[in-house]
């Protein structure tokens, strides 16, 4: 008997040492390796460089294609489409499944492809604007390029394909505006001999009657027009390569190297100063040794991933696949983020820059080109801020300057509205923008007779203007974790100081002295509120923190004033249920029309109530009493247990959601559609979003770590907190280590 427990031991000794050693714990663990060809474009992988990106797959007889796009190629309709399709193909053909590679290499930032003696290798320079694919054969091959595009000639956008703009043609509340809508067709640079060169230029714009609708004649008087002449496309080249059309590149001789060169770019104004403009940006960075463009690409993505990183793993087989599963949704996530995150617009919540075709889907949708996303090219608040909210624990800050830019961008316009509207001052945002800061046309209504200026047709987002104010936490946040001065200066104080002047002089006071919300609504859910919730925390966090600001970014008189501003606020709106009191959407609320939770805010984003704060139990019993818990897309319910330390209720939702992608879609990542489209960057961000609060919380200048941690989860983690600190170390059995501390 003593020898079979022995043995007993040893095999469980074993068998748990075999567990460890099988765990995955590297960056590289996570590349995503497939070993047959992705056929379409549901089998692609995305790749960018935060401002250009592609969608790359091997078709069935080993070509390599790739959707090319572009974070500001924004085309006369207000769309952000692609700029075409490339096609690679090896001859003789050496494409032999049996030994087909493709991997996404997540620490190099680059695909790689492989079959038949020959590989292919994909990578978007994370320092210059190039896409270049590298043919490497062990036997000598011909090399044939191919550009493709869809956008042959002016088309009229109807049915399904109409949800690719918002506010004019089938897609629109008002239901008064444009009723047709054209997309216009592309260009080509003809006789070529060595390039490719394939535009679009905007021939026409929504924007000056967009301006005109909203009572902004004067302020586009004084503006250029964002969308009139822009232009965009690309460049595509190749040594010993030569054109045998317009659209085609082939080889003169067989090698067994290629480097094939596409150079997107977007420039406004005429199309020969474009064309000039690319072939010398082209030139400039051919003149670059490509090797060493090379080292320099890798070293920015090892930086990338070294400034912050979350791996999960688990003693038990379940929980250790749970783990894994949370870990490669997070990093796939981020991967996503880094290559749509730092180009002329934000990330867009419905797609990014990685939609695809719709030609082999088996819904509603089958049969729409890679131009499409549902709900077009308007900018959600609701939606867009969730990526942003998970880059200041992952110290990605570098990725937040695209959506600060565009909101400063657009604040002039937003502070002449709101003397136009209302005849006062300071500045408010639409819940939906185009990306030059106006209502989309029928949100707003086009037939304006007997209608006052500012009045919102659409009762959605009507007097839904949470978005100033949101941001301007996150600007707050944002400064807090950077100490960047010069930012407070000339973004954070300029931007928060207008949007509480708008909330300080928008409605009157009641007989109480306290500002009277009426009419005001609780988020798109409640259409009818008095004193919602959201305005009220919104105001009392965002005005206390900037009272906090040091003396010579804000003065003594704006501090007095924000400091009025709270005291004028009405009571948090509270609700009984039975003998419980809860958190209330508003003082009174009714016309319910959507599936949020605004009492919820208090928690998130605003954090009125968290682990460790007064009120937290209030808080969970409000939480408790939701009406919504749907977990998905924009849905928040996980975040939200994070911050109210429910560990298993948020640990659930992110094994949840990383766990499930588009069934239509091979990658991962490829979140969605939900509500939104694929791929969803809310549904991803949420998840990330509430495991890095499950891991750390902060404050004004508290720091809470493993506030609503499992014991199944063990933890390897480098994340950012406030005041410039790095948090570093592990987590193993529910203890928690620091680098360097005891």
């Amino acid at each position: 008997m003593k020898n079979i427990r022995i043995t007993t031991v040893l095999l469980s000794c074993l068998l748990n040492t075999l567990i460890v050693y099988a765990q995955k714990t590297t960056l590289e663990d996570y590349n995503i390796r497939w070993n047959t060809p992705g056929i379409n474009s549901q089998g692609s992988m995305p790749i960018g460089n935060g401002d250009i990106g592609a969608n790359v797959w091997v078709e069935a007889n080993g070509d390599l294609s790739f959707y090319v796009s572009k974070t500001d190629a924004w085309d006369d309709l207000g769309r952000l489409v692609k700029l075409g399709k490339v096609r690679v193909s090896v001859t003789p053909n050496p494409f032999n499944e049996k030994d087909f590679l493709q991997e996404l290499k997540l620490p190099e930032g680059e695909i790689l492809v492989s079959y038949g003696g020959t590989e292919i290798k994909c990578w978007i320079d994370a320092n210059h604007p190039v896409m270049q694919v590298d043919v490497k054969s062990s036997k000598p091959v011909n090399v044939r390029v191919t550009y493709e595009n869809w956008r042959e000639e002016r088309t009229v956008l109807t049915g399904n394909e109409g949800w690719s703009v918002w506010g004019l043609g089938n897609r629109q509340m008002s239901g008064d505006c444009s009723k047709v809508i054209y997309a216009e067709a592309d260009s080509l640079m003809l006789n070529n001999t060595e390039t490719i060169i394939a535009f679009h230029h905007n021939v026409n714009s929504i924007w000056k009657n967009n301006m005109e609708i909203q009572a902004l004649s004067a302020v586009a008087a004084q503006s250029p027009d964002p969308l009139l002449h822009r232009n965009f496309g690309l460049l595509i080249d190749a040594s010993g390569m030569r054109n045998i059309a317009d659209t085609v590149l082939v080889s003169d001789n067989a090698a067994n190297s290629f480097r094939v060169n596409i150079f997107p770019f977007t420039q406004t104004g005429e199309v020969a100063a474009w064309i000039q403009t690319l072939l010398a940006r082209a030139k400039s960075i051919k003149a670059i040794p490509a090797s060493r463009r090379e080292v320099a690409h890798k070293a920015w993505w090892a930086g990338f991933w070294n400034r912050s990183y979350i791996f999960l793993t688990a003693k038990d087989s379940v929980n250790r696949t749970e783990a894994e599963t949370v870990t490669r949704g997070y990093i796939l996530q981020r991967f996503m983020n880094a290559g749509s995150g730092r180009g002329g617009s934000p990330i867009k919540f419905n797609g990014s820059i990685f939609t695809a075709d719709t030609y082999h889907r088996n819904d509603e949708y089958h049969g729409l080109n890679a131009d499409f996303r549902r709900w077009g090219g308007c900018y959600w608040w609701q939606n867009t801020r969730l990526p942003y909210w998970s880059l200041l624990a992952s110290g990605d800050f570098d990725l937040m300057a695209p959506l600060f830019s565009m909101y400063m961008k657009a604040l002039p316009l937003r502070k002449a509205a709101t003397t136009k509207y209302y005849g006062h001052s300071g500045a408010f945002f639409p819940e939906t923008m185009n990306f030059w800061g106006t209502y989309a046309d029928g949100d707003y209504g086009c037939n304006r007779e007997n209608i006052a200026d500012g009045y919102v047709k659409n009762p959605y987002v009507r007097y839904y203007w949470q978005s100033g104010l949101e941001l301007s936490l996150m600007m707050l946040d944002y400064y807090s974790f950077t100490q960047d001065d010069q930012f407070a200066k000339d973004t954070l104080v300029p931007f928060v100081s207008e949007i509480l002047t708008f909330y300080d002089q928008h409605w009157k006071r009641g007989s109480d002295g306290k500002i009277l919300f009426d009419p005001a609504m609780s988020l798109e859910t409640f259409h009818t509120a008095v004193n919602p919730l959201p305005e009220i925390v919104g105001i009392t966090v965002v005005a206390g923190k900037m009272l906090r600001l040091p003396e010579q970014l804000a003065n003594k008189e704006r501090k007095t004033k924000w400091a009025k501003l709270i005291a004028d606020l009405p009571a948090l709106p509270i609700r009984m249920l039975g003998n419980d009191t809860l958190l209330a959407p508003a003082h009174s609320y009714s016309n319910k029309a959507n599936s949020e939770n605004p009492e919820m805010y208090a928690i998130f984003p605003y954090r009125m109530f968290r682990v460790g704060k007064p009120g937290i139990e209030m808080a969970r019993r409000t939480f408790a009493a939701a009406a919504h818990k749907e977990n998905g897309g924009w849905q928040q319910n996980a975040i939200q247990s994070a911050y109210l330390g429910l560990a298993e209720n948020a640990r659930k939702m992110i094994v949840e959601s990383f766990s499930k992608w588009d069934s239509n879609f091979r990658f991962p990542a490829f979140w969605g559609p939900n509500y939104d489209w694929t791929p969803d960057q809310d549904h991803g961000s949420v998840a990330s979003l509430a495991l890095q609060r499950m891991l750390l919380q902060y404050g004004d200048d508290d720091v809470q770590l493993l506030p609503a941690w499992p014991r199944e989860w063990n933890a390897r983690f480098k994340i950012a907190g406030p005041g410039k600190k790095v948090y570093k170390g592990t987590v193993e059995d529910g203890r928690l280590k620091l680098e360097g501390k005891k």
